[in-house]
């Protein structure tokens, strides 16, 4: 129904809550997030999910590996299964 724009919209805003959760404000903007993604066809994309399972590992306090977890998801298709990974750790820490 959205065309994918709402799946574009959820990434800037998990990005910009995770910085903020993780103590690093000053990390990359959701909307830079975004731009890089669409000028290197979708590459900065799985480097940006690599990175989001690092932070939500440090927000969870633990040494897991979310960061690979997420990026094979992502060159899999499943990219929003972590997103959904994602919010999940946002909303256990709200």
């Amino acid at each position: 129904m959205t065309c994918g724009i709402y799946s574009i919209y959820w990434m800037i805003v998990l990005n910009d809550e995770v910085n903020l959760v993780s103590g690093e404000p000053q990390a990359t903007s959701g909307g830079m997030v975004f731009l890089f993604s669409v000028i290197t066809c979708g590459i900065y994309g799985w480097y940006w999910l690599y990175k989001m399972g690092e932070r939500c590992d440090r927000i969870k306090g633990t040494a897991g590996s979310s960061n690979v977890i997420y990026l094979i998801l992502g060159i899999f298709g499943l990219g929003i299964v972590s997103y959904c990974l994602i919010q999940d750790t946002l909303n256990k820490t709200a």
